[in-house]
């Protein structure tokens, strides 16, 4: 017959190592420390579950070999685990640069993750409750030792690979949103590119148009100049010819002097 803390050790150290080597990568630096972690929780729910059933019986509150004092006390039991192990992996859940985009996700794989756990071992622990005792070791249970076991390797598989999936779509949305975010940020630098190219065109073609009109201004001002330097220069000439006659028409003018 198998015990319950060996059947709860093997279930669950069978499970977590199978996620530790399965998603390590996924857990970034702290990964390593899964195993470890989830050992050192289990530990302590051991140990309080423990004192807290000794307490029980010492007391003849609760009798862990009847039912349903071994169902609640199981339950507590669970209850420990459950507070003692999500904190613990929501902690290393959150060293995980993908996990860590979402800050909800975490928490939510840690207590789904501790749930599904307990949940599967419960229905192993109903499953084989006539392989079971709190007295016996994992040699002479054996055959419960290594079903336990091969369920808690199978159950590390299936929520190694969801989680493993989740990171996937995580990196594809985050990859898509770089993406999109270097398509946005190109199409900003050509738009400011081309805002800048059009001003210093536009600026180019007014300082071309204003250096044409002060051309034109000047090349008028200048013809304007010449027009009314000739007026004045004929003006002064036909001046100069009335005042002089004698000296501008010379003989012609005489002649018609003596004629008249």
């Amino acid at each position: 017959m198998l015990d319950y803390v060996s059947a709860s050790a093997a279930f669950f150290m069978a499970m977590f190592i199978t996620q530790e080597q399965l998603v390590e990568e996924r857990l970034g630096d702290w990964g390593r420390y899964w195993s470890v972690v989830i050992t050192i929780s289990l530990s302590i729910t051991i140990f309080i579950s423990g004192a807290i059933t000794l307490a029980l019986m010492i007391n003849f509150i609760a009798d862990p070999f009847k039912y349903p004092d071994n169902v609640f006390l199981c339950a507590i039991a669970a209850v420990i685990f459950a507070i003692v192990l999500i904190p613990s992996q929501w902690l290393i859940l959150q060293q995980s640069k993908i996990l860590r985009q979402s800050k909800i996700t975490p928490r939510v794989f840690a207590v789904i993750n501790c749930v599904v756990g307990i949940v599967i071992f419960a229905l192993l622990v109903w499953l084989n409750e006539g392989t079971l005792e709190w007295s016996g070791n994992p040699i002479q249970g054996w055959k419960t030792f290594l079903i336990f076991i091969i369920s808690g390797t199978i159950t590390g598989a299936v929520t190694s690979k969801v989680l493993d999936f989740y990171c996937k779509r995580v990196e594809w949305r985050l990859f898509d949103e770089e993406q999109e975010r270097q398509r946005l940020e190109k199409q900003r630098i050509e738009r400011i590119e081309n805002e800048v190219f059009e001003k210093r065109r536009q600026d180019r073609e007014k300082a071309e148009r204003e250096a044409q009109q002060r051309k034109e201004k000047a090349e008028a001002e200048a013809l304007e100049r010449i027009r009314i330097e000739r007026e004045l220069a004929l003006e002064d000439e036909r001046r100069w010819y009335e005042e002089h006659p004698e000296e501008a028409y010379g003989e012609w003018h005489d002649e018609d002097e003596d004629e008249e």
